[in-house]
């Protein structure tokens, strides 16, 4: 299983709403619930309306499609993380999940998912 790196910088975010976001941007993850507007997107677009923001996120992906009969490939990838103390956050998509890392911890993550036989894109 390959695990591509994205080389740019995010931000998880609070916002007020989604009016100011750039949803035409690469790589853009809005989630709405009764409580809260969220915005995973670049820490270059952070819209102005944001009321909360969490900077300093890297983000690797689980390259290719998934299909959701697949079962247990996230949690592997989680379980490896957890056990060196690693902690993440995960967006997932249609197609695949993206996992999201502090910047100091990523490149210990991508080493231990290298080890454990995860190929590094």
């Amino acid at each position: 299983m390959k695990i591509k790196k994205i080389e740019y910088d995010f931000s998880v975010c609070k916002v007020a709403d989604y009016s100011e976001v750039n949803a035409e941007t690469e790589y853009c993850f809005t989630g709405k619930t009764d409580e809260e507007n969220s915005l995973v997107c670049f820490t270059s677009d952070v819209p102005s309306n944001t009321l909360e923001r969490d900077d300093g996120w890297k983000v690797c992906c689980i390259q290719g499609i998934l299909d959701f009969s697949m079962v247990g490939i996230l949690s592997e990838i989680v379980e490896i993380l957890t056990e060196n103390k690693i902690s993440m956050r995960v967006v997932s998509t249609f197609h695949t999940d993206y996992i999201l890392i502090k910047k100091e911890n990523y490149e210990k993550a991508l080493e231990l998912l290298d080890a454990e036989g995860y190929k590094i894109v």
